[in-house]
């Protein structure tokens, strides 16, 4: 095991990973920006660096100065949580080649399944269901796109082979407006992600979307540990999710569960990872892989009592899995609302000043957020402020300890989407489960302050 990890993320999950750390006995330097430097994990910290100014390229995206930070602290291994430098393969390469252990997928994992058209690929060799589309990277003669999507049909949706986070994607429903879409979604892509390629795919009309959830070693083990239900989201930015996904034949998610696995197997995967899925029909079509731990790993970590992140920093040592797929056993139900710091209706970003902060609890809650009272809610970075998650035996009882957490929940002097999570609780389809992905997005046209 390691001796020190530097933990090169901020937020709640930058105080998810220390507390891992202190579980398993391994010291972790928080590093920070001028702008978090009353964070939490920063005060609790053994050993914390600033690496920078406010601004993201200057600090949490600035590979230099975390692995220098790494270097003057004599950490063993870096890890990058979500977002940020989590699934970049040049920053996986460096870090391993200044000496460190990446807790994360090799650099060659995560170029392979950070690449929507290679991910698509090489999930196609490994059998596992994809969304009809093109073979590969869209070519740039227009006749050529315009008989590619006949053959899929429409509406079909263009992506950008290396976005993600909801961002480079079209719908196009008729062949006139097909190639100018084309166009300004390649565009958006070399600007956004500086990587032109676009693809194509078969735009589903009411898919849910579903995600299985993966834990490989470097010992070839690998295991899934059931599925969660993302479908409640807003421009493709989940904001509600849950495991397991109501209403969805076990048999079913074991069959896809053990084709992932396989996938695993097949590509050299380590640490913890993400199919994501479509799911309409009884049909289920991969999407993308996230190789990195999830905002919404705490509900499989609620149904299955397994340490995701514990067991990232164990497989990354070297450690084979503690458990074998027949040890995987899903208890009742969980539910995860995103806290964000902003309008919950208009979504306006609401940086400012905690003045109170009460947190729930109770039977089978439990919260994940570095904030407290007088903490202050910097303008630089994604609006979330924690997680609320809830267990239940059964879903009726996970909805119902959700709507008493979140009673019980108190922010004041910021705006949170707390209403909003209230109101969706006890909304009648999100109570009968199954909603599909546009569901919100419907659900907020009709309920418009």
């Amino acid at each position: 095991m390691f001796k020190k990890i530097l933990v090169a993320n901020r937020g709640e999950i930058a105080l998810r990973i220390q507390r891992a750390c202190r579980e398993l006995g391994v010291k972790a330097v928080m590093v920070y920006s001028e702008a978090d430097r009353d964070a939490k994990y920063v005060r609790l910290a053994e050993e914390a660096v600033c690496i920078g100014p406010a601004p993201s390229n200057l600090s949490y995206l600035n590979m230099p100065a975390i692995i220098s930070a790494a270097e003057v602290t004599d950490a063993e291994a870096i890890h990058p949580g979500y977002g940020f430098l989590s699934e970049n393969a040049d920053f996986a390469e460096r870090v391993e080649k200044s000496g460190f252990q990446f807790i994360g997928p090799t650099p060659e994992s995560i170029r392979i399944m950070g690449d929507k058209v290679s991910a698509k690929q090489a999930m196609i060799k490994a059998g596992v269901p994809c969304v009809p589309g093109s073979e590969g990277e869209l070519p740039d003669d227009p006749v050529q796109i315009r008989r590619i999507a006949k053959a899929v049909g429409y509406p079909v949706i263009i992506k950008a082979a290396g976005g993600g986070g909801g961002r480079g994607m079209r719908v196009v429903h008729t062949e006139a407006a097909l190639i100018n879409a084309v166009a300004m979604t390649k565009a958006e892509a070399g600007a956004a992600f500086g990587n032109p390629a676009v693809y194509m795919e078969k735009f589903l009309q009411n898919p849910r979307h579903i995600e299985i959830q993966i834990l490989a070693d470097k010992h070839k083990n690998a295991v899934y540990l059931g599925e969660r239900d993302c479908s409640m989201q807003r421009r493709h930015q989940k904001i509600l999710e849950e495991a397991p996904a109501p209403g969805i034949n076990r048999k079913l998610i074991e069959r896809i569960g053990e084709r992932c696995v396989a996938a695993c197997k097949k590509i050299g995967y380590r640490g913890a990872g993400t199919f994501e899925f479509l799911y309409e029909d009884g049909e289920f079509y991969f999407i993308e892989m996230n190789t990195r731990v999830q905002v919404e790993h705490p509900v499989t970590e609620m149904v299955t009592g397994v340490d995701i992140v514990k067991t990232q920093i164990m497989v990354a040592a070297g450690e084979k899995l503690p458990f074998a797929q027949r040890d995987i056993v899903m208890r009742g139900h969980a539910i995860e609302c995103r806290v964000n710091a902003e309008d919950p209706y208009k979504f306006v970003p609401s940086p400012g000043r905690v003045t109170v902060w009460h947190a729930p609890g109770g039977p089978g809650v439990r919260v994940d957020s570095h904030i407290y009272t007088n903490y202050f809610v910097p303008p630089n970075y994604d609006s979330m402020v924690g997680k609320i998650i809830v267990h239940g035996d059964t879903r009726e009882q996970a909805m119902a300890r959700m709507r008493t957490a979140l009673a019980e929940t108190v922010i004041e002097g910021i705006n949170t989407n707390i209403p909003l999570h209230r109101e969706l609780l006890v909304d009648a389809k999100f109570m009968d489960g199954g909603t599909n992905i546009h569901y919100l997005e419907h659900w907020l046209e009709q309920h418009k302050r």
